[in-house]
Protein backbone atom coordinates (compact mmCIF):
# COMPACT_ATOMS: atom_id res chain seq x y z
CA UNK A 1 0.00 0.00 0.00
CA UNK A 2 2.69 2.41 0.56
CA UNK A 3 4.10 1.24 -2.60
CA UNK A 4 0.65 3.20 -4.12
CA UNK A 5 1.06 6.20 -2.11
CA UNK A 6 4.50 6.66 -3.26
CA UNK A 7 3.55 5.74 -7.10
CA UNK A 8 0.40 8.41 -6.80
CA UNK A 9 2.97 11.09 -5.14
CA UNK A 10 5.74 10.81 -8.29
CA UNK A 11 2.93 11.14 -10.42
CA UNK A 12 1.44 13.99 -8.98
CA UNK A 13 5.36 15.57 -8.72
CA UNK A 14 5.72 14.74 -12.54
CA UNK A 15 1.95 16.69 -13.53
CA UNK A 16 3.01 20.01 -11.58
CA UNK A 17 6.64 19.89 -13.38
CA UNK A 18 4.69 19.70 -16.29
CA UNK A 19 1.72 21.94 -15.41
CA UNK A 20 -1.01 19.74 -15.25
CA UNK A 21 -2.75 21.22 -12.13
CA UNK A 22 -5.95 19.57 -11.57
CA UNK A 23 -4.12 16.18 -12.01
CA UNK A 24 -1.13 16.84 -9.62
CA UNK A 25 -3.61 17.66 -7.48
CA UNK A 26 -6.11 15.09 -7.99
CA UNK A 27 -3.32 12.23 -7.56
CA UNK A 28 -1.14 13.98 -4.46
CA UNK A 29 -4.85 14.17 -2.79
CA UNK A 30 -4.98 10.21 -3.53
CA UNK A 31 -1.36 9.63 -2.26
CA UNK A 32 -2.14 11.56 1.27
CA UNK A 33 -5.44 9.22 1.79
CA UNK A 34 -3.71 5.78 0.62
CA UNK A 35 -0.65 6.59 3.03
CA UNK A 36 -3.06 7.88 5.75
CA UNK A 37 -4.72 4.53 5.59
CA UNK A 38 -1.71 3.02 5.49
CA UNK A 39 -0.47 4.22 8.92
CA UNK A 40 -3.76 3.06 10.93
CA UNK A 41 -3.08 -0.15 9.09
CA UNK A 42 0.39 -0.45 10.19
CA UNK A 43 -1.12 0.92 13.89
CA UNK A 44 -3.78 -1.39 14.34
CA UNK A 45 -1.47 -4.68 12.91
CA UNK A 46 1.21 -3.24 15.73
CA UNK A 47 -1.51 -2.99 18.52
CA UNK A 48 -2.68 -6.67 17.57
CA UNK A 49 0.71 -8.24 17.81
CA UNK A 50 1.50 -6.63 21.23
CA UNK A 51 -2.37 -7.88 22.90
CA UNK A 52 -1.12 -11.44 20.61
CA UNK A 53 2.08 -11.97 22.01
CA UNK A 54 0.74 -11.94 26.11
Amino acid sequence: MLRYALIFLIIALIAGALGFGGIAGSAAGIAKIIFYIFLVLLLVSAVMHLLKGK
